[in-house]
């Protein structure tokens, strides 16, 4: 199949705005299913709400345009009672992380198998551009005027250290290594991250004096230093010296449906693993 086979081409011209980067992450998400020759019945896009969200919108998968923040919970009810399809779930930094951080966190401890593409532009930029949970501390918003009292996240290290078995971060300017990197997580079993930083020009790019989109993908770009395998931990983004990107992290472990299984075929230890039978012990005791 062509990648203009697994596009929506009645609902383009898109709606994002000028030197967004959402549209890189379209195509690299595109060419990265047509070189896995993946048919589009075998793939599921999920999304929630923002920019990001439009995604869905533009590709002819099976779609699930869900609410704010709850695309994990929705992909999650797909993975389990349809368990041999692809899902990829396309976020923006606030719908992962701010109103959809609990999902996030339980998901990823489940280890769902889910492949997740978070695009981080630093702001609520559909809404506004209101203060993110990845905002970097002193960057204005129309909330922030003065610039951002609060601490970002680090995204790459919260995925890796709730369970995530793929971590990984690129700007919206590589867009080969983005596309390899979708290859790999899509291929992954488990929970697969990865963050893409991109540009934001009308609303956050606007209020911190880099008003051009080519700068402001620019400036990403200039700042981004390749560290595979770097522990995600240290991975923090600091436009002060370097932005880390690459992939952190690529480790397997038993998915939920691995355990769901498990346990459903009594194959599970019993506990507390001591030897014990819990349940009759208990009685014993009630006696």
């Amino acid at each position: 199949m062509a990648v203009k086979d697994y596009i929506r081409e009645r609902f383009f011209p898109h709606i994002w705005c000028a030197g967004c980067g959402h549209g890189n992450v379209l195509s690299a998400l595109l060419r990265a299913v047509e070189q896995l020759s993946i048919s589009k019945n075998e793939i599921v896009g999920v999304s929630g709400i923002g920019c990001s969200s439009r995604i869905t919108g533009y590709v002819d998968f099976h779609t699930l345009h869900t609410i704010h923040g709850r695309a994990l919970a929705f992909a999650t009810g797909v993975k389990m009672s349809r368990p041999e399809l692809n899902l990829i779930v396309t976020m923006g930094d606030g719908d992962a992380l701010a109103i959809g951080g609990n999902h996030f966190i339980h998901a990823a401890r489940r280890n769902m198998d889910l492949t997740i593409l978070c695009v981080n532009n630093f702001n609520y930029g559909m809404t506004g551009g209101q203060l993110a949970p990845s905002t970097p501390y002193g960057a204005k918003t129309t909330t922030t005027p003065m610039g951002s009292p609060d601490e970002p996240f680090n995204f790459c290290a919260l995925a890796a250290a709730c369970g995530a078995t793929y971590v990984a971060r690129w700007t919206a300017l590589h867009v080969r290594r983005l596309t390899n990197a979708i290859k790999e997580a899509i291929d992954k079993k488990g929970f697969s991250f990865i963050e893409v930083i991109a540009p934001c020009p009308t609303a956050f790019g606007r209020r911190n004096k880099i008003r051009k989109p080519l700068d402001l993908l620019r400036f990403y770009y200039d700042r981004s230093v390749v560290k595979n395998n770097l522990n995600p931990g240290e991975a923090t983004i600091d436009f002060d010296h370097n932005l880390a990107v690459g992939k952190f992290l690529d480790i397997e472990r038993p998915t939920f449906l691995d355990h769901y299984e498990m346990v459903n075929r009594g194959e599970v230890e019993a506990w507390p693993a001591t030897g014990v039978d819990a349940s009759a012990a208990g009685q014993r005791k009630a006696g």
